[in-house]
């Protein structure tokens, strides 16, 4: 099967973050299997979804973890002009489909390049990481690397994350914490506002707080000129309450996101934000004892990446990749959380994030091409000695 063809194939899936990925994650499995390489599936407790991880090349420490996520974002209530979940072809050197940019653009290229990993004589492994539920909080991908960790006897070295990058490699993104903050005030007569607690003025003073608080690490000059904005955002995206303008709400909720720079902590700056409700919480039950503020996080944080530029992982794609220039990127992915688990990562991959995420989705051919070419440049360096060598001696690479 060419690229084009396992990419038609992938995108055929309409799996949706937290929906089932039983279907793709098998048709993977197949395929892989048809070339002699065991996988392995790690399943969520309910069983209706699977990440799959596998080995091609020997049982030697040191290899390369290919990683990308089998879920899309929903296609409702956006303009497509094409059948979504059929990769179309018209013609302009443009693939179109969900998920054909973020990310089943990558795992086509790593499917279209396992026959030559199968038949090469890898000196060091290659993995696979594929995951489920990326594209709601990034849910599977701690999971995964632990179970790569745990489950072979060697130790992979580096973790290549395939989000859409226009093959340059990504070094560092923001972390993201995604909450939800429900306050329970008091309900009555608008007149009476002076001796009631209305939910949606407090829930005004926590915004504000939220607002502040982002002003406040820009003035401490927070700043990591990597990424744009430079700085660690907090914003509110929805706001609810109340049920008439003479009716004091006793009721109110707003859903907000940290996207932090890697010196910023998210779960300091949550708990001061927490603090300030516990505050508000004890001058407000003197005039309602029942008022009350809960916050709680949509999805466990997702960590950022901060990969050395100098790390043996960034000179290895630069390499493969032919891009020597290092960039950053403010979205979230699964980087963070394979670094975590000890492997030197790097984000790289076909396609621009600009097409992720909405109508008429598209991947060039010509970054689908460089994508194979990429993979194809990694069978070549783990076939030869230079990364071995440059495992025991990392000044090697820089030379």
């Amino acid at each position: 099967m060419t690229v084009e063809d396992i990419l038609a194939k992938l995108v055929s899936f309409p799996v949706l973050g937290g929906e089932s990925n039983l279907n793709i994650i098998h048709w993977i499995k197949e395929y892989v299997e048809s070339y002699g390489v065991q996988t392995t599936l790690v399943p969520n407790n309910e069983e209706n979804k699977a990440s799959l991880h596998c080995r091609i090349g020997p049982e030697i420490d040191g290899g390369v973890i290919l990683s990308g996520h089998t879920d899309v974002v929903p296609v409702e209530g956006q303009e497509w002009h094409t059948d979504p979940f059929l990769l179309t072809d018209k013609g302009d050197g443009k693939l179109y489909g969900r998920g054909s940019c973020d990310m089943k653009g990558f795992i086509a290229c790593c499917l279209a390049e396992l026959p030559k990993m199968v038949s090469a004589t890898l000196k060091k492994p290659i993995y696979f990481a594929f995951s489920y539920d990326e594209e709601i909080g990034c849910l599977a991908g701690p999971e995964l690397a632990r179970a790569i960790n745990d489950f072979y006897k060697e130790t992979p070295k580096y973790a290549i994350i395939g989000e859409p990058s226009m093959m340059e490699p990504i070094v560092g993104q923001k972390g993201i914490c995604v909450l939800e903050t429900y306050v329970n005030g008091s309900a009555g007569h608008s007149s009476r506002i002076p001796q009631e607690v209305s939910a949606i003025h407090e829930s005004t003073r926590l915004i504000l707080w939220l607002e502040n608080k982002m002003n406040q690490l820009i003035a401490n000059k927070r700043y990591d000129d990597r990424f744009h904005p430079p700085h660690s955002t907090l914003h509110v995206g929805v706001v609810n309450g109340g049920i008439a303008p003479n009716v004091i709400a006793d009721k109110a909720y707003f859903y907000w996101d940290l996207r932090t720079v890697p010196m910023d902590d998210v779960d300091e700056i949550v708990e001061e934000f927490k603090s300030y409700c516990r505050e508000r919480e004890k001058e407000l039950k003197s005039v309602f004892d029942g008022f009350s503020i809960k916050t709680i996080q949509n999805h466990p944080a997702v960590p950022h990446l901060d990969t050395d530029a100098n790390a043996d992982v960034v000179n290895l794609v630069k390499r493969i990749s032919g891009n020597a220039e290092l960039n950053t990127v403010a979205y979230a992915s699964e980087a963070g959380q394979f670094a975590l688990e000890g492997f030197q990562t790097v984000i790289c991959g076909p396609g621009s994030i600009a097409q992720a995420h909405r109508a008429n989705e598209y991947i060039s051919k010509e970054q689908l091409d460089k994508g194979i070419v990429m993979i194809r440049k990694l069978i070549e360096e783990l076939s030869s000695n230079r990364v071995e060598d440059s495992t025991r001696n990392p000044h090697k690479i820089l030379q």
